[in-house]
């Protein structure tokens, strides 16, 4: 196993930047998701760190040792392509062998080395079939039977499953987890997925437009997002956004949210309360749909920061396990999460219930967390 640094990394192709000043550390035996908007620039870094795309300016180091100049093949990596690229004439077995052959790996040792990885992967059976016979979740598993025996110092993962349907996309995305879980190699996975992201990752890097937004654990990427972008792409349904502006209301800072004619006011719990203390203050509430729902006293009973709305209902979705409602608040749709069997009817005015100790606040202007 190795560890990664990424410093300061910036790739051009002609006149278009693609990467801006790349710098980010992977620890040995952690597992980093790259993810980001298609054309964010992930890949890209993904295929530089494996030294298939040439680097502009900046430094990747593997194991402490700078790579810039090192061929892919002396790397001690392997890579696990979008494209499963097996070779079509050749069974699984010489698929997943032909890389030890070519580096005239002895064949007993080729022997142990199949046997451990088929068996890892569940694709013993496998063996004498060719890549036209076989399923796109059991392509995948050869796929990256072929980089596991190799026994690598880092793995990287260019969007695996994306190819996949989305009831086998979710088993092989377990699959990665029990198999990272087993083998604790340092591993770098690119996704657009931000749900992969979430399950798969020891800690998060959220690309946008060729920079790094925020390098972070999946809870803090989630509950704590650097900006505003961070904060909308990572979780479905997407983070609330709400113009405000503080004021006071009880004698204690609080957002105020124009709705309709009026404005409600929604008081900050006592932490953020303490640091934010500027009265006219324009902010962007932020707050995720499972934590505005129906607003009862039972509900207010267990949550000492809750902040009170009322507002129409214009879209309801039942989901199964819960049901998406769509209020408008002033001049924006706000989405909220019932119980299903909680759940309004279009044209209802209901009252939420906002838990203002989730919230976040950012600049209207540079659209970072305050």
């Amino acid at each position: 196993m190795a560890s990664l640094s990424v410093r300061n990394l910036s790739k051009r192709f002609g006149a278009v930047e693609v990467l801006k000043g790349i710098d980010f550390d992977v620890e040995t035996g952690e597992f980093v998701v790259l993810v980001g908007p298609s054309g964010c620039g992930k890949s890209t870094l993904l295929a530089m760190i494996a030294g298939l795309e040439t680097i502009t300016s900046g430094e990747i180091a593997i194991g402490g040792n700078l790579v810039n100049n090192v061929p892919p093949k002396d790397r001690d990596i392997a890579m696990v392509f979008q494209s499963y690229a097996l070779y079509p004439t050749m069974t699984v077995r010489q698929n997943i062998t032909f890389g030890m052959e070519s580096r005239k790996v002895p064949k007993a040792e080729q022997a142990t080395a199949l046997a451990r990885v088929t068996s890892l992967l569940h694709i013993e059976g496998l063996l004498d079939r060719k890549p036209s016979q076989l399923s796109g979740g059991q392509r995948q598993r050869v796929a990256m039977g072929r980089a596991l025996v190799r026994d690598p110092a880092l793995f990287l993962f260019d969007e695996p499953l994306s190819n996949l349907d989305a009831k086998l996309r979710v088993e092989m995305r377990t699959e990665i987890k029990k198999l990272y879980q087993r083998l604790e190699k340092t591993t770098v996975y690119v996704t657009h997925d931000q749900v992969e992201a979430m399950t798969l990752a020891s800690r998060i890097a959220v690309m946008h437009q060729g920079r790094l937004q925020q390098f972070a654990e999946p809870r803090t990427v989630y509950e704590r997002p650097a900006n505003i972008f961070v904060a909308g792409f990572m979780g479905s349904p997407s983070m609330n956004f709400i113009a405000g502006e503080i004021a006071s209301a009880n004698g204690r800072p609080a957002v105020g949210v124009a709705n309709g004619e009026n404005t409600s006011m929604l008081l900050l719990p006592e932490a953020q309360a303490r640091t934010i203390r500027s009265p006219g203050l324009k902010v962007v509430l932020g707050i995720r749909p499972e934590h505005i729902t129906r607003y009862d006293e039972h509900h207010a009973a267990r949550h000492k920061d809750l902040g009170i709305l009322e507002a129409p209902v214009e879209v309801v979705e039942p989901t199964g396990a819960h049901t998406i409602v769509i209020v408008r608040i002033g001049d924006r749709e706000v989405t909220a999460t019932f119980e299903p069997d909680d759940a309004p009817a279009v044209g209802e005015r209901v009252t939420l219930a906002v838990d203002m100790g989730k919230a976040c606040l950012f600049d209207p202007e540079s659209e970072r967390l305050i």
